[in-house]
């Protein structure tokens, strides 16, 4: 979620076929009002999804319960709660703070608003300004014209 700014019911709504490993794109088909997009795939993630793949074989979804069905919202809270705990974070963490994470981050490392509204499937540019006023530390490295 934190790699490509997924949401949660878009991360238990992919499939097979929505990974794309020779373009490191990640599909995301009918997100938030009911349009398709592309985010990222990150390398370590491909990485992680082959070991997953090698050992769980999904067959329609990419993240399975054993029954076959998808996971639901609930195992996805659950795993995130116990990665942060394993992870030492005592503040309540909830699976659409990676979203904002990803987007921050992003900005923060000087990507263009435009591309992340994009990555988001943000149709306005407003929604996607939110995150101008997080990424604080990207303003520190910008200089007056005056200076």
């Amino acid at each position: 979620m934190y790699s490509s700014g997924l949401r949660i019911g878009e991360l238990l709504a992919l499939k097979l076929e929505d990974i794309d490993s020779k373009r490191m794109l990640v599909r995301v088909n009918l997100g938030k009002g009911k349009r398709d997009r592309l985010t990222l795939l990150s390398d370590k993630v491909l990485i992680d999804l082959r070991i997953y793949f090698k050992e769980y074989r999904p067959k329609n979804w990419l993240f399975e319960s054993p029954g076959g069905q998808a996971y639901s919202s609930s195992s996805v809270r659950k795993i995130i709660k116990k990665a942060a705990n394993i992870a030492g974070i005592k503040k309540h963490i909830n699976p659409h703070m990676l979203r904002h994470s990803f987007a921050t981050h992003l900005l923060e490392a000087g990507t263009d608003l435009r591309y992340i509204q994009t990555l988001l499937g943000h149709k306005s540019s407003k929604t996607t300004e939110i995150y101008t006023h997080v990424a604080t530390n990207t303003f520190i490295s910008i200089k007056s014209p005056l200076d």
